[in-house]
């Protein structure tokens, strides 16, 4: 089966740094296959077998922290979770000059649709879609000031999502797709 390791808030600001190469024979070491990252935000793609998303977070999780003395949260999805993902995404969503449109994947612990009545969402502004594991998000960027979605920052939810913009998540599927094909 093929696995995305989203690790929330590594290499950001000077923080939390994580060499890739590093961090990929972590997870080797700890008998992940096939492994190959993607950007410097924590993606890592790999294969595995026969064990539940819950614990291969366990094992990832306490890897990094022997590996690099870090409390780092591992978010983890199927090559299929990811697809479900991707497919509610719409079309014309981008990131770029015009608009921002982000995922935030979802820990376990609130990944239901009720969660979205926790958020400041603001109606003609905010576009907002909850799919099982994310929340997607776009702002037009000329209303980004205006945006609900900077509210999050520093809230209980804010702390368990970690947010790819969409042109990552779009990339971080093709790349899973390509893993899938060849195994």
């Amino acid at each position: 089966m093929i696995f995305i390791a989203l690790l929330r808030g590594i290499n950001v600001g000077g923080k939390n740094k994580i060499d890739m190469k590093l961090l990929k024979q972590t997870f080797e070491k700890v008998g992940m296959n096939d492994v190959l990252t993607y950007i410097n935000t924590g993606n890592i793609i790999f294969s595995f077998e026969d064990v539940s998303k819950t614990e291969l977070s366990r094992v990832l999780e306490e890897a990094i922290h022997t590996d690099f003395r870090l409390q780092i949260k591992v978010v983890i999805r199927s090559v299929d979770d990811v697809r479900g993902i991707i497919n509610a995404i719409p079309d014309i969503w981008k990131n770029d000059k015009e608009m921002s449109s982000d995922v935030m994947f979802l820990w376990d612990e609130i990944d239901d649709e009720s969660v979205l009545e926790n958020l400041v969402i603001k109606p003609n502004i905010d576009h907002v879609i909850y799919v099982p594991g994310a929340i997607l998000w776009s702002i037009d960027k000329q209303d980004v000031t205006k945006s609900g979605k900077s509210k999050i920052v520093g809230s209980k939810i804010y702390k368990q999502v970690t947010v790819r913009n969409v042109n990552t998540a779009r990339k971080i599927y093709e790349l899973m797709q390509a893993q899938n094909s060849r195994n």
